[in-house]
């Protein structure tokens, strides 16, 4: 198991390595291995101090989930450019890593198994899920806007419902077998069943399968 190396650090700094740890840990071990005792040993701190931040595994697991989700998945307002741009960008960094790997997977089965019976995280999930889907929502109606295209709030609306249901379903097949399919194979069958959808071209081939640039350069214009 790995641990963390103890230092004092501030109290939002201590809290904020303890959600990690228990992450870690949630990845590694599972939900039900994770405990009090297991996330404190990674963090490399004892059980009283984790205590002491939190009341309880289940405020821990659901601190941990909630950040989780704000981590997981890019966001549109980190991503720049043009309208065109903004949609595809997002959509292919939501199928790489880090978004999409072995790590990912863990955490969201981990979690999602415990969402339909733990009503906090299940408030969670959903807060999460809406994000996510707003985000796209925005991007879609950016992006028909700037074609002309008709763009109400129920137009977008479906299309991001559609489109998220797709990147969901590409999402879980590239973690669960991702050597399966060719570099960058499964953002390239995205971008052309949007572009189909939308009636719109998203970008070339040289952007779309050739090169996935890393999440790292998200605001790059």
């Amino acid at each position: 198991m790995n641990r963390r190396t103890f230092h004092r650090a501030p109290e939002g700094e201590r809290r904020q390595e303890l959600i990690q740890a228990t992450l870690d840990t949630v990845a590694a071990l599972g939900l039900r291995a994770a405990t009090v005792r297991a996330i404190a040993i990674r963090a490399g701190v004892t059980a009283g101090l984790v205590r002491h931040y939190f009341d309880s595994k289940d405020q821990m697991v659901a601190e941990a989930y909630r950040f989780m989700l704000t981590t997981f998945a890019a966001k549109a307002a980190d991503i720049g450019g043009d309208p065109r741009r903004r949609l595809r960008r997002f959509i292919m960094l939501n199928l790489t890593a880090p978004v999409a790997d072995s790590r990912s997977l863990s955490l969201w089965a981990s979690f999602i198994s415990q969402v339909r019976v733990d009503p906090e995280l299940a408030a969670i999930h959903r807060e999460g899920y809406l994000g996510f889907r707003n985000d796209l929502q925005g991007l879609i109606r950016d992006f028909l806007v700037a074609e002309t295209r008709p763009a109400s709030e129920a137009v977008c609306r479906r299309h991001a419902i559609a489109i998220n249901g797709m990147i969901d379903g590409l999402w879980l097949e590239g973690c669960l077998a991702g050597e399966l399919f060719e570099e960058a194979e499964l953002v390239a069958i995205a971008l052309s069943s949007i572009e189909a959808l939308l009636g719109l071209p998203l970008g070339s081939d040289e952007e779309t399968v050739i090169g996935v640039e890393p999440a790292g350069d998200a605001t790059t214009a």
